[in-house]
């Protein structure tokens, strides 16, 4: 296999944590190097700040700079699955994309956009939100330079319903129009850690009409982690795979902070054990979201959600 370091120079990785106290250095995600201080780009972690589609508890426009915080005691090496995540590969905090508050439509256009531009200067691009609305403007950039996704879903919701209020365009259903729009690949995709009451049964029926099977949160206790992962694998199989994490997957003793906590769920050490399986996958691209601070405390969800990201970046990382 091909080294894609050998003909460029060594990544730069993060301020080093045995010199710069933790507390200190750059406010970036796990203090690494800006987009704009590197020539070749591998992995671009950017925030998306916006949280006008949720439909409980707002606050989630402040988790991209929620999670960068919470990132700062992750380290180079990542012993459970042996790999050096910084070193293997070129990854950096790209900012923010500013969207509109005010203008679902508008923000969700300059999120595509965001993220298309993104794309041309990085092989893969993870995302911290904001609400889940912005699933959709990202899988939209993602499928046009690799077609329709298989898409897994770690929510505590299905978020494939119509509409809220009329409104097409909310975290509840970026994946109804994602299918509807053909960007996901119907006979891949699936969510894991669904839960709790829904509106009647014929969600779940639209739901599998959209393309989607289910591994409710009640199936870690028969099947396991492990049995996640084969689930997944069966599923999505050689396509190319982009990942959606709502934080609230988590159970809220896991993550409080969070718009629509849902009892039941998973556990942090549950969900990172099933993440770690995506280097085996195709994996292009992945957003972490609904971090909402406000609800938090002593950074129990933002150090939740940094270390998830840590598990994808890992999981992008050249073998």
């Amino acid at each position: 296999m091909p080294d894609p370091l050998r003909d460029r120079p060594a990544p730069r990785g993060p301020v080093d944590g045995t010199r710069v106290p933790r507390f200190a250095g750059p406010a970036t995600f796990a203090r690494l190097p800006r987009i704009d201080e590197v020539s070749d780009v591998d992995v671009a972690v950017v925030g998306v700040p916006f949280d006008a589609g949720v439909s409980y508890r707002p606050g989630a426009r402040f988790g991209p700079a929620h999670v960068r915080e919470s990132s700062r005691l992750l380290r180079p090496y990542n012993p459970a699955v042996d790999v050096e995540p910084f070193a293997r590969q070129q990854v950096v905090d790209a900012g923010d994309i500013a969207v509109n508050p005010f203008d679902i439509e508008a923000a969700i256009a300059g999120v595509e956009a965001g993220a298309r531009a993104l794309l041309e200067r990085s092989r893969r691009v993870v995302t911290i939100g904001g609400d889940h609305t912005i699933a959709l403007p990202l899988l939209r950039a993602v499928a046009a330079d690799h077609g329709p996704v298989a898409v897994v879903h770690f929510d505590a919701h299905l978020d494939t319903w119509d509409t809220y209020f009329g409104a097409p365009y909310t975290h509840g259903t970026p994946f109804r129009r994602a299918s509807e729009e053909g960007l996901v690949d119907r006979s891949g995709c699936l969510h894991v850690g669904t839960r709790g009451p829904l509106y009647s049964t014929q969600d779940l029926v639209q739901d599998t009409e959209l393309g989607f099977q289910v591994v409710g949160s009640t199936e870690m206790d028969d099947i396991g982690a492990r049995g996640v992962v084969e689930r997944i694998r069966e599923r999505v199989q050689e396509r190319p795979v982009y990942l959606s994490v709502d934080i609230d997957v988590l159970d809220p003793a896991f993550a409080p902070g969070t718009g629509t906590p849902e009892a039941g769920g998973l556990t942090s050490r549950e969900l990172l054990a099933v993440l770690r399986s995506f280097s085996e996958l195709h994996l292009v691209g992945a957003d972490v979201v609904e971090v909402a601070p406000a609800y938090d405390h002593a950074e129990v969800t933002g150090i939740a959600a940094s270390h998830v990201i840590y598990e994808i970046l890992s999981a992008l990382a050249p073998r």
